[in-house]
């Protein structure tokens, strides 16, 4: 198995740090390393505490009567230069669960009210993003929304356009457009799901 040597932090930002590794493979090769991570001190690394929290927090949400559209936000992300379709999604705060953030977060983004369904653990425990560069874990919520599409309380640094998307929609995003990983999957879902029980796969 590889061994950690040390780990030094290099930026001290808000929401993202770089950390660099000292690091030996399972022959005791030595290698750097470097990874990002939400944690504002090495000392809360994932790797330091052995705890997995929820950095984030993933809203899947079905809208209308019939819970036939998922509430999608189409976002401008610096990282690729344009648009990509993703489900709403943003940070825990500190001292926050992530069901309320979840209900937060998708009021901030789209304006909705999102009422969240209760779920065995095993579905919304933490799971990481893309853990060879980071160890960022979101957890994820179920549930319904309604109301009114609103932008009021997005922030400047957001450039977000809500889209209820149904099924057909749904279809020509995944062929055509950026989407993200999580939101892809959770697509896949929707399309092949029985419209009469939408979250059957939330089942024991």
């Amino acid at each position: 198995m590889g061994k950690i040597l040390k780990v030094t932090q290099v930026t001290n930002n808000r929401y993202l740090n770089m950390y660099d590794m000292e690091v030996e493979d399972k022959n005791g090769n030595p290698h750097p390393y470097q990874i990002a991570s939400r944690a504002r001190h090495k000392e809360e690394l994932k790797l330091a505490t052995g705890k997995n929290k929820p950095d984030g927090v993933i809203i899947y949400a079905l809208y209308g009567e019939q819970q036939d559209r998922v509430v999608l936000i189409r976002q401008y992300r610096y990282s690729i230069g344009t648009y990509i379709y993703e489900l709403p999604a943003g940070l825990v705060d500190e001292g926050e669960d992530f069901q309320t953030a979840g209900i937060r977060e998708l009021k901030e983004e789209t304006g909705l009210e999102f009422q969240p369904l209760p779920v065995d653990p095993m579905y919304s425990k933490p799971y990481f993003t893309s853990i060879g560069m980071t160890d960022e874990a979101c957890s994820t919520v179920y549930g319904t929304a309604k109301g009114e599409i609103s932008k009021k309380d997005q922030e400047d640094t957001e450039e977000i356009e809500v889209v209820l998307a149904d099924r057909e929609e749904i279809r020509r995003i995944l062929k055509e457009e950026h989407v993200s990983l999580m939101c892809g999957y959770m697509m896949m879902h929707f399309l092949h799901d029985d419209p009469k029980k939408p979250f059957a796969f939330l089942s024991e």
